[in-house]
């Protein structure tokens, strides 16, 4: 048998999903798995992606030649096409309403497969859920708490190298969250990570170029500003919503997302809004990678203006 590579987005959801899944295959009889990390600049040409590959995907995109396939994603579909050809099956299993993306390939392993799920994968569930729906209690649990789960997580901000991802989920399909967090690249990686923090906390306000009512829009599309995802609702706890611009290796980035300290009670699906800027999400958080940084700040301001405007009616 030919090698899987298994794909996965490159956050704490997409790693875990990868571990877990790799770990359920392998015993399986799947021998050669191959992790690699996937981004929404990726799926702008999704019919040819890995075309000479034997291929799964996991908290990503829908394709109909993944060997195994799970998401829970709203927008994980494409095309009409490509929704058209999905169906639950022993390979494939989409469910928008779980937090995040281990549980239900858990769920499904022990349906379809009788998998007997240890306890370290559960904890790895329980935290996915927390991180990726940003269910944290209040905002200093988010910025400052170090949990073997939020360390990680923190850690993902400062990858030495483009492939340490890929190592770090080879070594959680293995080892427990406690373990891989106490690694010595990890532990180096976290000392630089909450520096940057700090950093990111004091230069935030210099970002923003507006703020109006409950929406902020930010550019830290340089190199020399640190990002920290809840810089905005530290310093703004008011806020509905934070639309940014920020780099990646692969480009520019928007990135989008609720107050999970102060929700509207009216707001806008956010995943489906970047949906029509060719990136994607949830109902409160979502990101797009448009081709230029000129493309990513007008495309971002957009996206504010566009949440402005639908909050100044559900307030008026």
């Amino acid at each position: 048998m030919s090698a899987l590579f298994l794909y996965y987005h490159r956050d704490f959801d997409g790693m875990v999903s990868a571990a877990i899944l790799a770990k359920v295959l392998r015993g399986r009889g799947e021998k050669d798995i191959v992790f690699r990390h996937i981004n929404y600049d990726q799926s702008r040409d999704w019919e040819n992606f890995a075309t000479d590959q034997r291929f799964g995907i996991v908290d990503f995109h829908f394709h109909d030649r993944a060997v195994y396939w799970f998401d829970h994603h709203p927008t994980t579909f494409l095309t009409e096409a490509l929704r058209a050809a999905y169906q639950p099956s022993e390979f494939w299993q989409w469910d928008e309403t779980s937090p995040s993306c281990p549980p239900l390939i858990l769920r499904h392993a022990q349906e379809h497969w009788g998998y007997r799920v240890p306890e370290r994968f559960e904890e790895m569930a329980y935290w996915s859920d927390i991180i990726d729906a940003a269910n944290f209690r209040d905002v200093d649990q988010a910025l400052f708490a170090d949990d073997p789960a939020l360390r990680i997580m923190r850690c993902l901000t400062v990858a030495p190298h483009p492939n340490w991802t890929d190592e770090i989920t080879g070594a959680l399909s293995n080892q427990s969250l406690d373990q891989v967090a106490s690694r010595a690249d990890m532990e180096k990686a976290y000392s630089r990570a909450t520096r940057n923090r700090d950093k990111a906390l004091d230069q935030f306000p210099e970002t923003v170029v507006w703020h109006k009512g409950s929406v902020l829009f930010y550019d830290a599309a340089t190199i020399k500003v640190r990002r920290e995802r809840f810089a905005p609702f530290y310093h703004y706890p008011d806020l509905s919503y934070a639309v940014g611009v920020i780099p990646t290796r692969a480009g520019f980035h928007i990135t989008c997302g609720e107050n999970p300290w102060n929700q509207p009670t009216q707001g806008m699906h956010v995943g489906e809004l970047l949906g029509r800027y060719g990136g994607g999400g949830h109902r409160a958080v979502g990101g797009a990678n448009p081709p230029s940084q000129a493309e990513a700040l007008r495309l971002g301001e957009e996206v504010a203006d566009i949440l402005y405007a639908h909050m100044s009616q559900q307030e008026a």
